[in-house]
């Protein structure tokens, strides 16, 4: 009788989890996974329960049957509290892991830490018991007490320790103080120094910890402990990419050369070529890649743009259609590069067509831009603007991003009017945007509206306090009329402290201070400047100022250097035809 009684406990606890409702997964430490993540299994076998002799009584089956009503219906406090007194009455294992299911589905972490107790005291050989409390303890800032359980957990199954420690930095990994996680596992890893994972762990702790150094020492012992272990070495790699990139190529390479078929350390080896810029043996170790796995055209799509940086378009093209061919690779990304690999070879009308192609997708946007600019090259620009007027804007940014390319086209059109119109009519619409606002002023000081252009500098600066390219405009903008010479420079020496290291700021201080008659001050500003970025507006304040002083011959030589690279800059032009011979 007693023997038909647990199956049929047995056998209502299955048709309770059968009917259940759908809930978030479990895993083997109690942590949440993903829908589709499948539950693995456990590193050593359960024992067989012992279960206790419990008289089935029918005030017992009807809290059951209560409890998993509730549950079914949504009844999370009814559920939980029947299911948890059903646990503390029977001692039964089963039961007491149902109760601690139930109050973790409702989110009640202390009602599942007490089922978990019983569960672990009425079980004592369940690892799944003690690694649900740890990880529930843990979820409830309960660190000392984790603590406890996980350091008998390791007792309990030391022969699978490796797995444990791995399993336990995942818990710990998503604790919100990463100091305090990191220094918990770092007390549980002193008792198994021999454990390569127990180091690793650590070492991903110190990393999130910010502790770079402890993390390297620790990664340098996993991967001592298991030099073929790949995921040691990785992380070794990864540690030493920010400061000694050189070190973490040699880690991952040294690894290679006695597992070249390790698949991850090989891709992790290309990648890190490739972010030092390393392109060529980079492309070589993706072309090993995609000679392994011919059929992948994620290979061949990065071998593509490999080649591209090295300029050898040839082999782009040849690698970017062999990813379009294969069909799996997205698309409109493909086809979106190829546009890009015909602007290299000058091939616009073939760019052009390529860019059509591109349906959806992250490239839309810059393909439209680019066909509308390449238009507007071959002197189509009335199809240019209503190519961008048609495109889609998925928000607001990206409105404003297609009114300024038209309006950038019209200004290299020379139709200053219709730009200013076009920024106008958009920022009716949007009056507090500040890309907007600040093209728009400058629109309208090009076209010889300076009021316009101050109030809506003003208005930008307003909105924007700390916009250094707005009080540098406006203060510049007093400058070249040489008016209100005091304000400009306040306005000037501003930007300068917003942005101390601008060298078109440093051109506008430069500036004023010429047109305040302070000479030397004015040389040296601008020579800073012209130091940070030799450009032929910096070069004519410069030489102007120089020649002013009496300094000619260096005034002369500033002038037709940079003259050589920009001939056919116009305020270059312009100062020299008015100090020149």
């Amino acid at each position: 009788m007693a023997q038909f009684k647990y199956i049929l406990l047995g056998s209502l606890l299955l048709t309770a989890c059968a009917h259940a409702p759908a809930r978030t997964p479990v895993n083997q430490i109690g942590q949440p996974e993903a829908a589709d993540q499948v539950e693995q299994p456990e590193p050593q076998a359960e024992a067989p329960q012992v279960l206790p002799n419990v008289e089935l009584s029918s005030e017992l089956l009807y809290e059951f049957l209560l409890s998993e009503i509730a549950s079914q219906r949504g009844n999370d406090t009814l559920a939980v509290e029947g299911s948890s007194d059903l646990a503390k009455k029977t001692r039964d294992p089963r039961l007491a892991m149902r109760a601690a299911h139930l109050a973790l589905q409702f989110g009640q972490n202390d009602k599942a830490i007490e089922a978990l107790r019983i569960w672990r005291d009425a079980d004592p050989s369940s690892l799944m018991a003690r690694r649900m409390l740890s990880s529930v303890l843990l979820r409830s800032g309960k660190l000392d007490e984790a603590s406890e359980e996980l350091v008998k957990l390791l007792k309990a199954d030391e022969d699978h320790s490796a797995q444990t420690f791995v399993q336990i930095y995942q818990m710990l990994a998503t604790y919100p103080d990463k100091a305090a996680a990191l220094k918990l596992l770092r007390q549980l890893a002193q008792l198994y120094p021999r454990v390569a994972e127990a180091h690793w762990g650590v070492a991903q702790l110190a990393q999130a910890s910010g502790d770079g150094e402890l993390a390297l020492n620790e990664a340098r012992q996993a991967r001592s402990l298991r030099p073929e272990w790949d995921m040691a070495v990785s992380l070794e790699a990864l540690l030493l990419q920010k400061n000694a990139p050189q070190q973490g190529l040699d880690v991952l390479r040294s690894y290679l050369s006695s597992y070249p078929d390790a698949r991850e350390i090989r891709l992790q080896y290309a990648r890190a070529l490739l972010d030092q810029k390393q392109y060529k043996p980079a492309r070589d170790e993706f072309q090993r890649m995609a000679d392994e796995n011919p059929d992948n055209p994620d290979m061949a799509y990065a071998i593509a743009l490999i080649s591209l940086q090295l300029n050898d378009f040839k082999s782009a093209e040849i690698q970017l259609k062999q990813a379009l061919s294969k069909g799996k690779k997205e698309q409109d990304t493909v086809q979106y590069y190829l546009g890009q690999l015909s602007e290299a070879k000058k091939n616009e009308e073939e760019a052009i067509a390529y860019y059509r192609e591109v349906k959806d997708g992250e490239y839309l946007m810059a393909a439209q831009i680019r066909i509308a600019y390449l238009l507007s090259k071959r002197g189509q620009l009335a199809e240019a603007r209503q190519l961008l007027q048609q495109a889609r804007a998925t928000d607001n940014q990206q409105r404003v991003q297609l009114v300024m390319i038209e309006a950038q086209l019209l200004r290299e059109a020379n139709q200053f009017d219709e730009a200013y119109r076009v920024l106008n009519q958009a920022l009716e619409k949007l009056p507090n945007h500040i890309d907007l606002l600040y093209e728009t002023a400058m629109m309208a000081d090009k076209i010889g509206k300076p009021d316009v252009f101050e109030q809506l500098m003003r208005k930008l600066i307003k909105i924007k306090p700390d916009h250094a390219q707005a009080y540098n405009a406006l203060g510049y903008g007093m400058l070249e009329r040489n008016e209100r010479i005091p304000e400009a420079m306040q306005l000037v020496e501003k930007a300068l402290q917003l942005a101390p290291d601008d060298a078109a700021i440093m051109d506008s201080v430069g500036w004023g201070y010429y047109r305040s008659g302070k000479l030397d001050e004015s040389v040296k500003m601008l020579r800073r400047a012209f130091a940070g970025n030799a450009n032929p507006e910096i070069a004519a304040h410069l030489g102007e100022v120089l020649w002013v002083r009496g300094d000619k011959d260096e005034a002369k030589k500033i002038w037709q250097d940079s003259l050589k690279e920009n001939s056919g800059n116009e305020q270059l032009q312009a100062v020299i035809k008015k100090f020149g011979p």
